[in-house]
């Protein structure tokens, strides 16, 4: 066994082994119970006092969606500010001009939704002041409503009979003070002790090998990093994302950055566990998730590693795998787990080019975000799991001649209507989409001409491309197939409308459901309950989701990235 695959199994195992504890910890600290960092209790007093919020007081479901709802539209409108103005505020060494606004637009969603979708190139789209005040802002406060709303929705379900699923603000505070910003701290530290640049200074003057001179972009980079990956954000300091050498610089950064990524959302699922005292549906549902993920993990590894058959036939030896679009300190293997693991979250941060990968590598990178499910964004990934056991407990309580009941819950028409509609506007919004698009190239030439073109890959991989970026948007993500040109008035408006769909209503309708089945009476488990916490269950839930997925974009992906595989 090579050195790269002793890599990826390390990586894993070290996901998994701390993935537990950190779970534990974060129950603890939504319940309000007695913690490390409780130290920051003083701090996060003052900053309810500014904010003239009561973190005692209980919200039903409507109030905690209105909280929710009302500081991310109060954030969008302070991005939007900044960024379009970034061009005459201070912390600007390298003159960076202010955003157009339709970019502005698709930036401040991207980023608000926790997709982090990046329509320009980082390093000369923004200054240090919209990184820092807009970007790494935004990273905190996104990641963090994620697990305020899933920290609401476990109360919810923790309780037998209620009215109300707990506080957002207590949420939203605790999980940056208590959980992002330490972590944050750690991974900040290693990576400026690695060599990733944390100051102030303009672009750093150089001479090449060659006597020529070259401008570096530096700045703040360490402090931005670190929430980027944590919070499942994704978005890179750099335009070419984790990829550059100052932004990931040495292997054990590379390790560092891949297991940040999905720390918290294995975590999260295990918090569920212990936060409801229900360890064992937990295990269920973390199994169903690690089964896909390593799966995913097995196809990509084995494709990149292998090289490409072209230049196989071409009589061209490739002892390192199929290295186009990859770094060279890192790894075809390291690329390649790196592309499963930014998918299955809503990450979306890259050390290769996912443009460049295998046809059946990019089928996996986007049929993991097209199903949207395996662990996903910090507290949204488990949130959408919770859609689909809904959808497989009525279907299974159907099959057997059983009450579909969860955790002591009838589920009865409204919640299957919500589920369904949350579920089903996934695959609607990405196809119509795409097929907009689709539509547009073929039938509207002169439109796309004075776009400047979109692809640079017609034909299957075309499609791949225009396909990607709809996916992506649709799983908050913000990956691309990057031979797309997507700074244009119709990839930033359509891609931000497909942003401000895809992160909210589910959301809602989650949250609903979750404040549904708290108000209803308790019924204690019987000899008639339906088990949710056993393999058979766990398999039963796989197997909607996955027939769901295949279904919804089987077709697409035959004439995509699978024509493509073919074709080589």
């Amino acid at each position: 066994m090579n050195t790269e695959i002793l890599g990826v199994i390390a990586q894993i195992v070290l996901m998994v082994v701390l993935a537990y504890p950190i779970g534990k910890y974060i129950s603890k600290v939504f319940k309000g119970e007695k913690v490390w960092s409780d130290f920051m209790t003083p701090i996060e007093k003052i900053m309810y006092k500014l904010g003239g919020v009561d973190p005692t007081e209980e919200m039903n479901w409507k109030q905690f969606l209105k909280a929710l709802l009302v500081i991310n539209l109060f954030w969008f409108f302070w991005g939007m500010i900044l960024l379009v103005s970034q061009g005459v505020l201070p912390l600007n060494p390298d003159g960076n001009l202010g955003q157009s606004v339709h970019q502005a637009f698709n930036t401040c969603i991207s980023f608000l939704v926790n997709c982090n979708l990046q329509h320009y190139s980082g390093e000369s789209g923004l200054s240090y002041l919209t990184q820092l005040f807009v970007i790494m802002l935004f990273q905190f406060i996104t990641a963090a409503t994620g697990m305020a709303a899933m920290a609401g929705i476990m109360k919810a379900l923790a309780a037998k009979t209620t009215k109300t699923i707990g506080n957002f603000w207590y949420f939203l505070v605790r999980s940056c003070t208590r959980v992002l910003l330490p972590i944050c701290l750690v991974i900040g530290f290693i990576l400026i002790i690695e060599g990733t640049p944390m100051g102030f200074d303009g672009k750093m003057e150089v001479t090449t090998i060659e006597g020529q001179t070259q401008y570096v972009s530096q700045g703040p980079t360490a402090a931005i990093v670190p929430i980027k990956q944590l919070g499942t954000n994704g978005g890179g300091y750099f335009g070419v994302n984790s990829s550059h050498p100052l932004e990931n610089p040495t292997y054990l950064t590379n390790m560092i950055e891949c297991w940040a990524i999905l720390i918290l959302p294995m975590a999260m699922v295990f918090a569920f566990g212990f936060y409801l005292k229900r360890k064992k549906l937990a295990y269920s549902i973390f199994g169903v998730m690690l089964f896909a993920y390593l799966a995913g993990v097995w196809i990509n590894v084995s494709q990149e590693t292998g090289g490409n058959p072209r230049i196989d036939a071409m009589g061209i030896a490739q002892d390192n795998g199929a290295m186009e679009g990859k770094e060279v300190r890192l790894g075809s293997a390291a690329t390649a787990l790196w592309s499963v693991t930014t998918t299955v979250t809503s990450n979306g941060s890259v050390n290769g080019m996912h443009d460049s990968t295998m046809p059946l590598s990019g089928m996996i990178e986007m049929l993991n975000m097209q199903i949207n499910t395996w662990f996903g964004g910090v507290g949204v990934g488990w949130m959408n799991y919770f859609t689909f056991i809904i959808i497989a407990v009525f279907i299974s309580g159907l099959m057997v001649g059983r009450t579909p009941e969860f955790l002591g819950k009838k589920i009865e028409a409204r919640e299957m209507k919500i589920a369904t509609i949350v579920a089903l506007l996934h695959p609607f919004v990405i196809l119509v989409g795409t097929s907009l698009a689709a539509y547009l190239y073929v039938h509207a030439p002169s439109f796309v001409e004075n776009e400047g073109g979109w692809l640079n890959n017609p034909g299957f991989h075309g499609l791949s491309e225009m396909l990607y970026e709809f996916t992506s948007c649709a799983a908050n993500n913000g990956s691309g197939f990057e031979g797309l040109g997507d700074n244009t008035w119709f990839w930033n408006y359509s891609c931000g409308i497909v942003l401000i769909l895809s992160r909210y209503l589910p959301i809602v309708g989650q949250v609903a459901i979750a404040g549904l089945l708290a108000n209803k009476k308790y019924v204690p488990e019987s000899a008639g309950t339906l088990k949710t916490d056993t393999v058979t269950f766990g398999v039963m839930t796989f197997a909607v989701i996955f027939i769901v997925a295949a279904l919804s974009f089987f077709p697409v992906q035959a004439l995509s990235t699978i024509a493509e595989h073919f074709s080589l």
